[in-house]
């Protein structure tokens, strides 16, 4: 335990005295390599540019994506693999007519059903969630894919 102890006092001194002898620089720790951080207003801009849209559309009182919602989701598939860093919140919507509870189903069915081919398509889970706003924010028949950061 002593010769342990007395080891690690002498390296701690010589590393310190290596430090201080001239001509002889000491370097730190290389700085970690930041990436370039973009606003979340220029990533949404990059984001419609590259995948065309944020919001697929599906039939009335329908989750099934046709191919339009399915072509719309491969482009943000890509891009979402190009920007592993940006997280994403995927809303669910549906007819204000609907009773709220129903409502609440078509709008979480449509959420799960757009993160889950996202997912499919390579998308980590993990940068994924899910929510349905039912009538509190209506938008018949569309789930909108929402930049979080």
């Amino acid at each position: 335990m002593r010769k342990t102890v007395l080891l690690l006092v002498v390296a701690a001194l010589a590393g310190s005295a290596s430090a201080q002898l001239p001509g002889l620089r000491r370097r730190g720790p290389a700085p970690p390599v930041q990436p370039m951080l973009l606003g979340i207003d220029a990533l949404r801009a990059d984001f419609m540019a590259r995948s065309g849209a944020d919001t697929v559309y599906f039939g009335s009182d329908s989750s099934v994506l046709g191919a339009p919602a399915r072509a719309t989701l491969s482009a943000q598939a890509q891009w979402l693999l190009q920007h592993p860093e940006v997280l994403v919140r995927i809303e669910g919507h549906a007819d204000p007519s609907d009773t709220r509870d129903h409502a609440l189903a078509v709008g979480a069915r449509r959420a799960v059903e757009v993160r889950d081919y996202l997912v499919l398509l390579g998308v980590p889970a993990v940068q994924l969630s899910a929510t349905s706003w039912g009538k509190e924010r209506p938008g018949a028949g569309r789930a909108v894919t929402v930049l979080v950061r």
